[in-house]
């Protein structure tokens, strides 16, 4: 992966970070996968387990990620499957 596409993933991050840190909740980049376009994050605080977490992968932190990151096709939480 370029540096230059983890910088813009890493960008956007920092927007939603505030909003997660409202809930006591945060998002740490993990990867992305270039053949499938997947960004793997881990949501952590109380954000990890919360009920809501999906939604908010989904319609929040995806739907900002392929706004700006055209490369981004899909987020998956890798240590909600662990």
């Amino acid at each position: 992966m370029s540096q230059a596409l983890e910088n813009k993933i890493e960008e956007v991050l920092e927007i939603i970070r505030p909003r997660l840190a409202l809930h006591a909740g945060n998002i740490t980049f993990v990867g992305f996968s270039p053949d499938t376009g997947e960004v793997q994050v881990s949501l952590t605080g109380t954000c990890k387990g919360c009920p809501m977490a999906g939604m908010t992968l989904k319609m929040g932190i995806e739907s900002l990620l392929k706004e700006h990151v055209p490369e981004v096709r899909c987020v998956t939480n890798v240590y909600e499957h662990a």
